[in-house]
């Protein structure tokens, strides 16, 4: 539970910094173009949508476990309570089955049949039933599941205590952690996540007899920032900058950001491409807590991308730009998205790339 606060707290805190920064950059469009009525951004972070679940179910084992024995359950008996005592007792885990049934009753995924004594029964509700279909989906989204068993292997290495251990796969797959939207990791995934672990130098192979593997001082670091390690080996190397070669300058860029350089201030077509990788790096951030459809959730991750390496390419253009911009846009003010941060990154596009439509 402290966990899942400190993850929602840690959420709306990027959330709000996100909100702050749309607010400013529409100030300054204000400025540039007094004939446009500025907008405001208000919303409250934690009050709505994709920021009000805490930690993804999926990647909570137990609770996802759960919702899909629950969902089975539901299947065979439409509209029966049942306890949750039973799966905690069939799976021989020894978590307070109390604490999951309040925990799905917080997400709003069950109703609790409350009593004078023992367990509370459960009962899914139909949001109970949504989250189990996605759940099932994402049980077959390949990039996902390997990006959680990064995770989860380097986090079961650091959680059991054990600096150096046997090479033995089966002690992980054999750990609570081991599952992904209620669906058992497989041995082929471990041993990629083992390899990637050990390539970025997260683990080692210390000469010793049996085979064993160790946690590295960066795989110690890189579980002590709170940062997946996705996004710890993806991010700069300290130390070393990221540097974009663009021309045609024509002012001076403040980018509020860290580890990279920009040669040169741009501004073409009312375009700041510093502005813009900006964007794109907070579009590409906030992708997985928009809760979009799997499909979606790639195609909005790879519009960033594009996004970002067009804007630092020597000589963005604003016509990809904007289209690119315009189909982020699309997607962000879909049903499918709900909440603040939606209509927040919406805005934000539309003021750092001016000219799309409704912007």
């Amino acid at each position: 539970m402290a966990r899942n606060g400190n993850n929602r707290r840690e959420l709306d805190k990027w959330a709000k910094s996100v909100i702050r920064d749309a607010n400013k950059s529409l100030e300054r469009a204000a400025r540039r173009n007094p004939a446009r009525t500025p907008l405001q951004i208000n919303a409250s972070p934690a009050g709505g949508g994709a920021l009000d679940s805490g930690e993804a179910i999926e990647n909570n084992p137990h609770l996802a476990r759960l919702l899909m024995w629950l969902e089975d359950y539901a299947q065979q008996h439409p509209a029966h309570y049942v306890s949750v005592t039973r799966f905690v007792d069939e799976h021989e885990l020894t978590e307070d089955a109390s604490v999951l049934a309040f925990q799905l009753e917080q997400r709003g995924l069950v109703n609790i049949a409350r009593s004078f004594g023992g367990t509370p029964d459960v009962h899914l509700t139909d949001e109970g039933h949504v989250a189990a279909h996605r759940l099932k989906n994402l049980q077959t989204n390949r990039a996902a599941r390997l990006r959680y068993t990064l995770d989860a292997f380097l986090n079961w290495m650091f959680t059991t205590g054990q600096e150096q251990a046997p090479l033995d796969l089966t002690d992980f797959l054999d750990a609570p952690a081991a599952y992904f939207a209620g669906d058992a990791l497989t041995p082929v995934e471990a041993e990629y996540a083992l390899s990637r672990l050990l390539e970025h130098k997260l683990l080692e192979r210390p000469d010793a007899a049996p085979e064993t593997i160790a946690l590295t001082t960066e795989g110690t670091n890189c579980i002590l920032s709170g940062a997946s390690v996705s996004d710890h080996i993806s991010r700069p190397a300290p130390g070393g900058n990221v540097t974009f070669h663009i021309g045609e300058n024509t002012g001076n860029i403040a980018a509020n950001s860290r580890d990279f350089t920009m040669n040169a201030a741009t501004m073409k077509d009312g375009i700041d491409p510093a502005a813009v990788v900006m964007l794109a790096r907070a579009l590409r951030q906030a992708a997985p807590i928009l809760d979009l459809p799997e499909d979606e959730a790639t195609e909005f991750t790879e519009l960033a991308t594009r996004i970002e390496q067009e804007a630092m390419g020597g000589s963005p253009d604003p016509g990809r730009l904007r289209r690119w911009g315009a189909s982020v846009t699309g997607i962000l003010n879909s049903p499918v998205v709900s909440g603040a941060l939606g209509s927040v990154l919406a805005a934000y596009t539309g003021t750092v790339l001016p000219g799309l439509p409704g912007s």
